[in-house]
């Protein structure tokens, strides 16, 4: 089994969970988290004021899949979730030994 971390942009999400669920993956879970690389700082103007950005806001998925679906899957997240801007998708992936589900009795 495997497990892929993705570091998407907040707008891409619907389409990866798309993309995900044609080739049958329809579990993950999605957090928001912020976040900075290349793209440094990013600044904004609010309210009259201009203030500087030092994380930007992403969401970062959790799958975990098997070994025979891990490529597709990667793939999948790759090409939805591609802007073509700096800061596009990063995907880890690592091995999982051992899985479990502790269930409610």
């Amino acid at each position: 089994m495997k497990k892929i971390e993705a570091i998407i942009q907040l707008s891409k999400l619907e389409e990866v969970q798309d993309a995900l669920g044609e080739i049958g993956i329809d579990g993950m879970t999605v957090c928001e988290v912020k976040g900075f690389g290349r793209q440094n700082r990013h600044t904004e103007t609010y309210r009259s004021g201009e203030y500087t950005l030092d994380f930007l806001p992403k969401l970062k998925i959790d799958l975990v899949v098997g070994d025979q679906n891990a490529e597709r899957a990667v793939n999948a997240i790759i090409r939805s979730a591609r802007t073509g801007k700096m800061g596009d998708e990063k995907v880890l992936i690592s091995d999982v030994k051992e899985a479990g589900c502790a269930l409610a009795t």
